[in-house]
């Protein structure tokens, strides 16, 4: 049964999210805990951080950014400029680059920074696509593998020991309060809250032809590696307040490009926009435990009074979890053609996925789906 948090819109069912005796979450508790915090301070340790790993003579870069492209990264950037640093930009392409996406990458490289760009082999990509659609529900597995592994590898090829991490996504959107308290991103992190749902990178050595060579983009550096570099990563979410819309308005100021409307399932047109596959990804998260993109929207917007919980309510009833039929102008059958699918494999994939006991169904227990293919929440009215 889906019990919701009464102060926003999230649904327990969501993964690490915790409901305390009054109702409320975790992640609106840690929105609650920013008021005592001194970003004064913050922003002091955090330029102290900055001048410990500073390149002092010129001869390498200060750090590293992770960039996708995206309103976060393009903020990153500029934040990291404002400070005098002089930063190595790294992308781990996404797995289906939508044009907008390739214009927001190009912008980024316009502000003026050195940057490279990591795309792994698209065969490879697509079997890793494949496997991690069939077995855990996320087509898009490699790259939320790829986006933390590929730019710990470039800091330990290019001896560049700091790295400029974004938000802690485990106190935005709800999780373990070790984990929301931390500050520094490090393989733990990463295989614990990182994106490999259970599937290891070793585990796929041998399924669709593939071997070890072939995986080496989505292998995490050995320890040994990173202890002789000093590799560190610091979320920058923790030393400035981290806030989407902000973050949206300050890289639009240096020439982020959005979309006119907000994409499928979502509330706004500044998110996600450099992937394809990324409705797919979204629907499964809907599938699995009945939420989805408006959701974690909404409740962004309603901890920072923009939006009441009732009117977050509605808009959620509304966008969430939609049959993902294109995305950004791309069809759902031109998607999965590089991954052999058809549209119908792709709906008993679905079916295979989704939580019996959050959905509707009829007499005979099967999925009850409008015209669209979209389904309905048990008690979404018992809110």
């Amino acid at each position: 049964m889906l019990v919701y948090c009464k102060k926003c819109v999230m649904v327990s069912t969501k993964p690490d999210l915790y409901l305390d005796e009054d109702g409320i979450c975790n992640a609106c508790r840690s929105y609650e805990a920013r008021k005592e915090i001194n970003w004064s301070a913050r922003r002091s340790e955090l330029e102290a951080v900055l001048e410990k790993y500073r390149n002092k003579d010129g001869t390498n870069w200060d750090c590293i950014v992770p960039v996708s492209g995206g309103k976060d990264s393009t903020y990153q950037v500029m934040q990291m400029l404002q400070f005098g640093m002089n930063p190595l930009c790294v992308t781990a392409t996404t797995c289906d680059l939508t044009e907008i996406g390739r214009q927001n990458i190009e912008n980024i490289k316009n502000l003026g920074v050195d940057y490279v760009e990591m795309s792994p082999n698209p065969l490879v990509r697509a079997k890793l696509n494949k496997i991690g659609l069939m077995q855990v529900g996320d087509i898009s597995w490699p790259e939320h593998v790829g986006i933390f592994t590929l730019p710990v590898r470039a800091a330990v090829q290019f001896n560049i020991p700091l790295i400029i991490w974004g938000e802690n996504s485990q106190n935005e959107f709800g999780g373990p309060a070790a984990a929301s308290e931390n500050n520094v991103l490090n393989r733990q992190w990463l295989e614990e809250f990182g994106g490999l749902l259970g599937l290891r990178v070793t585990d796929l050595i041998g399924l669709e032809g593939l071997e070890k060579k072939d995986l080496i983009p989505y292998f995490y550096p050995e320890d040994e590696d990173l202890t002789k570099i000093g590799v560190t990563g610091i979320f920058l979410g923790h030393y400035v307040p981290w806030d989407g819309l902000s973050n949206f308005l300050v890289a639009q100021a240096f020439g982020f490009a959005v979309p006119p409307l907000p994409t499928l399932g979502s509330m706004v047109n500044y998110e996600n926009l450099d992937n394809h596959q990324v409705a797919i990804h979204e629907y499964f998260k809907f599938l699995k435990f009945g939420f989805g993109r408006a959701t974690d929207h909404a409740c962004l917007h309603i901890r920072r009074g923009r939006l009441t919980r009732e009117l977050g309510l509605s808009i959620v009833k509304r966008l969430d979890g939609k049959f993902p039929w294109e995305y950004l102008g791309k069809s759902l059958e031109d998607t999965l053609r590089p991954l052999d699918i058809n549209v119908e494999e792709f709906i008993r994939i679905c079916d295979k996925f989704t939580n019996k006991k959050i959905f509707k169904r009829n007499s005979d227990g099967n999925l009850l789906k409008d015209l669209s293919g979209n389904l309905t929440k048990i008690n979404d009215d018992n809110v």
